[in-house]
């Protein structure tokens, strides 16, 4: 009889601190003043799955922290060049403490993959002093056993190779570093963003360092959305290698790339890098600015300024992303944009690599074509590259997908490039895309729409 009064009592003590948690949860939210589709999936999950949705929010549920094991704000140097404005988002950018547009004695994009492995290998090559790599993903296969074999030669040579590679975004490797003994026998220091067992308490699984920055001798920098594994790039043709976009700067925008890997670096490290370079050739005439974005920014800098870049559009916004699932503002101001006029294009995957992501977006773009907004699927290879035509005036380039999570949850890198000739070579490349994409609206049953629709529900947490 007492063992039954004793469950009885532990029964109801369960179920009365789950309430109490369920009711602490929701309070979390309102103080934390989420987003309402936020808040509402949220609540709608805790409704299906009480107890395990409580658990799964505070693992998920948090953007910007603010502890002290946590990854501290970016802290930018106020850079200032004597530029002139070339685009409205220069001003947002600027109260922001992002440094100004500066003009870089170089500029190159890479849309073929072989040309972008020979340029990656090639600057690992022409190294002397430091080479510092930064990528979401790293795996370990035939092509990597290359810029392997290259880096370990760079090391014996005495250039300092410093590797940041994000733990969930290259889980194989990290549960298997044994692929990494000769590199770190070579002097090449490795670290893993938020690792799982050495950080248990400071690690959130739901933040990605999904940025990509390579650093030659401060120098020269390849960024994009490239990462170093064969689906991106190679020496030799590869019918399913996925189609992605990388580019070369030389000048001063080193050093600003320099800043964004350094602080990712200093935190899972401890350890401080200064910035040694000889004095840069300030001439040149392709000018950028370079936007970090992320918990480690004190606010959403880059989603401001693409509401902003979106709203000021006169004539185009040309967009190229893998996966489309924005938020209620950004698909507003485009259906508005396309109202004044703007003649707005998405180009993305028929099928992407994540057939949940897919089924999200459906209701998006359906909506987006009601509203005559053109978009075309694209059939063939994945596309993994992202970039944003603003006018004749900018591109916007990077690690940046098109959605909740980018935008919102990742750390992340974009660079704003105010250049007639590159915005040249992207229109081509884009065009290019748009010839081998469908226009036709997919007919669908009333049973799916419904599907899609709720799929909106969890858009927020994709």
């Amino acid at each position: 009889m007492d063992l039954d009064i004793t469950h009885i009592i532990l029964y109801h003590s369960l179920i009365v601190f789950g309430e109490i948690l369920i009711m602490f949860t929701f309070i979390h939210m309102i103080y934390r003043r989420r987003s309402s589709a936020s808040m509402i999936a949220w609540l709608l999950f805790i409704i299906l799955v009480p107890y395990i949705a409580v658990v799964l929010y505070f693992i998920f549920g948090f953007r910007k922290h603010k502890k002290s094991y946590t990854k501290t704000n970016m802290h930018l140097k106020k850079h200032k060049y004597e530029h002139k404005t070339l685009n409205p988002i220069s001003e947002i950018l600027r109260n922001y403490n992002i440094a100004d547009t500066c003009n870089n004695e170089y500029f190159k994009l890479y849309s073929d993959p072989i040309k972008a492995y020979e340029i990656f290998i090639e600057c690992i090559k022409s190294a002397k002093e430091s080479i510092f790599l930064s990528t979401y993903v790293f795996k370990y296969d035939e092509i990597t056993k290359i810029i392997i074999d290259e880096l370990i030669k760079k090391a014996n040579e005495g250039v300092t190779i410093k590797i940041l590679v994000d733990t969930l975004g290259s889980w194989k490797l990290y549960f298997s570093t044994y692929h990494l003994r000769e590199m770190k026998k070579a002097g090449i220091q490795i670290h893993f963003f938020m690792p799982i067992f050495q950080m248990p308490f400071r690690n959130y699984i739901n933040l990605r360092n999904h940025r990509k920055i390579y650093i030659f001798d401060n120098k020269q920098v390849i960024s994009g959305g490239i990462n170093i594994s064969r689906e991106y790039f190679g020496p030799n043709i590869d019918k399913l290698r996925w189609k992605d976009m990388l580019f070369l700067v030389k000048g001063r925008s080193a050093e600003l790339f320099f800043e964004i890997f350094a602080s990712d670096w200093f935190y899972a490290s401890g350890e401080k890098l200064e910035f040694k370079n000889t004095p840069i050739n300030s001439e040149g005439n392709t000018s950028i600015q370079i936007v970090p974005s992320g918990p480690d920014m004190e606010k959403d800098v880059l989603y401001e300024a693409l509401l902003c870049a979106i709203y000021s559009a006169k004539k185009r916004i040309w967009i190229v992303t893998p996966y489309f699932v924005p938020d209620t503002s950004i698909l507003q101001a485009l259906i508005i944009a396309k109202h004044k006029g703007v003649d707005i294009k998405l180009i993305t995957p028929k099928e992407s690599n994540h057939f949940v992501v897919d089924l999200a977006r459906n209701s998006y773009i359906h909506e987006l074509e009601e509203a005559g907004i053109e978009v075309a699927m694209h059939s063939g290879v994945m596309i993994h590259a992202k970039a944003i035509l603003f006018d004749y005036e900018s591109v916007m380039l990077g690690s940046v997908n098109l959605d909740n999570r980018s935008l919102f949850l990742n750390y992340e890198i974009a660079t704003f490039v105010y250049s007639k000739d590159v915005l040249k070579d992207i229109e081509k490349w884009m065009s290019e895309l748009l010839a081998d994409s469908s226009r036709d609206v997919k007919e669908i049953s009333y049973a799916m729409k419904i599907v899609e629709n709720l799929m909106r529900i969890v858009a927020p947490q994709l």
